[in-house]
């Protein structure tokens, strides 16, 4: 768009402006595939499904701003351009669609396009019993690293059996809430609020009431009596307020010893 808005400002005629590119994905791979043997003549090194992988995710995000900048995506968080992520800022990840894909017999190992035979570090068991019902059918497979690890995840299509309740005569009943009279209507003064004021109100009234009883505003704003403590307490008595046969603060030093003190000749 910046290289097109450039041009512009030349005064490069509309027919000669840098041709547009389609942001879906069918219309990006058609443009890789012309222009691959050009912009990336080792591409031929690597599985197909690493680019298309790339440009799944470009499309994706450039779906997301478009309508983001349109007001169409939902959320009020603005979805920014797509940036260039270098491979040491993302985490390496690819999916494949097309090529073998398998789980092993032993449930220990799978087959995956241009990386042959992997062993797994779980039990995929579970997967293999439904595949060799016929319940499920693999889709895709995305391998992902995360940490030191190399992680794999399936994408599948799995028929489950229809389940028939136990107790199909069974009636349960599901509080939906008040939809109707919302209104409350005084059947002596002829006074219409709704439900919560007239609620609110009338909880108001009762905690003014219960407020102004008497002992109950201390209870509600702090009891003027403590629960006393479990056990003696000890207390710190002023100095010389023992009673004569228990020993209060300690003498003041050198009253503890009976000895004279004698100058060092």
């Amino acid at each position: 768009m910046d290289q097109r808005a450039a041009e512009r400002s030349y005064g490069i005629p509309q027919e000669h402006l840098t041709p547009t590119i389609g942001w879906s994905l069918p219309a990006l791979r058609r443009w890789w595939n012309a222009v691959k043997g050009e912009v990336a003549p080792w591409w031929r090194d690597y599985s197909k499904e690493a680019y298309n992988t790339g440009l799944d995710a470009l499309a994706r995000a450039l779906k997301n701003w478009a309508e983001s900048r349109s007001g169409r995506r939902a959320g009020g968080r603005a979805v920014g351009f797509p940036r260039f992520k270098s491979r040491r800022r993302s985490i390496p990840s690819v999916r494949f669609t097309t090529g073998t894909i398998r789980v092993e017999p032993d449930r220990r190992h799978v087959v995956l396009p241009r990386l042959g035979r992997l062993r797994l570090h779980e039990s995929a068991r579970k997967l293999a019993r439904r595949l060799q019902a016929g319940t499920a059918r693999i889709l895709s497979a995305t391998v992902r690293r995360h940490g030191h690890r190399w992680y794999v995840s399936f994408t599948c299509h799995v028929e489950r059996a229809h389940r028939t309740p136990a107790r199909p005569d069974a009636t349960v009943g599901v509080d939906l809430g008040v939809k109707h009279e919302r209104t409350f209507t005084c059947t002596t003064c002829s006074l219409v609020l709704d439900r919560d004021v007239n609620a609110a109100r009338n909880l108001a009234a009762l905690a003014a009431t219960v407020a102004g009883s008497g002992p109950e505003t201390l209870n509600g704003r702090g009891a003027d009596h403590k629960t006393p403590p479990t056990g003696p307490v000890a207390v710190k008595r002023p100095p010389g307020t023992a009673t004569a046969d228990k020993t209060g603060t300690v003498p003041p030093q050198g009253g503890t010893s009976d000895h004279e003190l004698i100058p060092a000749s």
